[in-house]
């Protein structure tokens, strides 16, 4: 996937674009909430042939508000210190919109995670977003089963 992500990466954007730093938060995460659903969608493909409604509901868990707010939390002590700058930026813009079906805190935690996986997009280190993401995932996996296990044993 990460061989794909990297011929896609820069193939439509211009040398006079600004860089990665310079976009506002929201902007950041305007791209960063598509490229995340791509990477998330070619992993759910990535598991198997199977139902496409099944992988659009699989796909719908992590791509919501909730779930990537809970994969940023998970991931702030694996941050460098200039995506750290990037998820506070985004943490703090301020959008007109809402989710429908998220907290307002939960709903900017998942901006600032969306601008983080867009200014690593458009900075071209496809490799460090797909990581990033994996690791999100598994931590939250790890998380999931220690909390079932911790609630059979009670």
């Amino acid at each position: 996937m990460e061989e794909g992500l990297k011929n896609l990466n820069g193939q439509f954007l211009s040398e006079e674009n600004l860089p990665a730093e310079e976009y506002s938060p929201l902007v950041l995460a305007y791209i960063g909430d598509a490229v995340f659903e791509v990477v998330i969608r070619t992993m759910v493909v990535e598991e198997g042939n199977r139902q496409v409604n099944k992988m659009h509901r699989e796909t719908i868990g992590y791509v919501k508000a909730g779930t990537q707010a809970e994969l940023i939390r998970l991931l702030l002590p694996d941050l460098t210190e200039e995506e750290q700058a990037i998820y506070r930026r985004g943490r703090n813009a301020k959008s007109v919109t809402m989710a429908k079906h998220a907290t307002m805190i939960d709903y900017r935690t998942a901006t600032a995670f969306e601008a983080v996986i867009g200014y690593l997009w458009l900075k071209g280190e496809t490799e460090r977003l797909t990581d990033l993401i994996r690791t999100g995932i598994r931590k939250r996996r790890e998380m999931q089963t220690e909390d079932r296990d911790n609630a059979g044993s009670t």
